[in-house]
């Protein structure tokens, strides 16, 4: 028993610390004159599931790198369509959203895997990739699609891999023995990435939320420059939009968009370590 009660003594001061912890940080969306990086399983959901935060991150002067990992070269129903075409066609369209955002192109890192295919991947090459990117930008604050226990039952593939595949990467990114390669050959240092926010949480999950209301409009617009995501482009490509089609897919974005106490938001997952057993 009194194992137990010190154990609880234990976790209760460490609660305490870790709210204290909490309450003192800056805030994800005020943060100025930091490194942000994004890890994105397509060419899309880091502007549908973070668009108003990256655009608040930029505004604030933030360096904002955001890292692909497919070319989404598979969804479509366009019988004309091709894999090389739409990958061709999904760049081009990330570049314009992010740069809707603020993000410059120079920023925009490509790991090139096809659509669907990312659970497929060699191993370990995956994971060195994502860690050779993390010491390389060495990001004060991390974003990723949420590898929680809930999500991981439903995600579509390449969501579930890019999740656990940006965690695996965060691990080894600390250990200058997981890739010494990198070290030794490239230069890379190793490095702890002390806060990530995941975006795509579950609602039981969702900890933390980003008020988005002065960059909704603009996280819209840039979601919209995703032409090739939308109907009738889906079905039958066409590289841009009919007034009539513009308005209702912005209206469906407002309708979709999460909203808390009135007000636009978009929901994260907040964490700063993992567990190490």
């Amino acid at each position: 028993m009194r194992v137990a009660r010190v154990l609880v003594l234990f976790l209760g001061g460490l609660l305490l610390s870790t709210c204290a912890a909490t309450a003192q940080r800056t805030r994800l969306e005020n943060l100025q004159n930091k490194t942000i990086l994004v890890f994105t399983p397509h060419p899309d959901d880091d502007v549908f599931g973070a668009g108003g935060t990256i655009a608040l991150l930029n505004r604030n002067h933030n360096q904002v790198f955001i890292a692909v990992y497919t070319n989404d070269d598979k969804g479509s129903y366009d019988p004309e369509m091709n894999s090389q075409r739409l990958a061709r066609i999904r760049k081009a369209e990330q570049e314009a959203s992010e740069g809707q955002l603020g993000t410059p192109k120079a920023n925009i890192m490509w790991l090139g895997y096809d659509d669907g295919m990312l659970e497929y991947a060699a191993q370990p090459k995956l994971t060195e990739e994502a860690t050779a990117i993390i010491r390389r930008i060495r990001p004060d604050v991390l974003l990723s699609v949420d590898p929680g226990e809930w999500y991981e039952r439903w995600h579509k593939s390449d969501h579930r891999m890019a999740a656990f595949n940006t965690i695996d990467a965060v691990r080894a990114a600390e250990f200058w023995l997981y890739f010494p390669n990198q070290k030794l050959q490239q230069g890379l240092q190793p490095y702890k990435v002390p806060e990530m926010y995941f975006f795509y949480p579950s609602l039981q999950e969702a900890n933390y939320f980003v008020n988005i209301d002065d960059v909704a409009e603009l996280k819209f617009d840039a979601a919209a420059k995703q032409v090739s995501q939308f109907e009738p482009a889906v079905n039958k490509y066409r590289p841009d939009w009919t007034a009539d089609d513009l308005k209702k897919a912005k209206d469906e974005m407002r309708h979709e968009q999460p909203k808390k106490d009135g007000h636009y938001v978009e929901a994260f997952r907040y964490a700063t370590g993992f567990v190490q057993y």
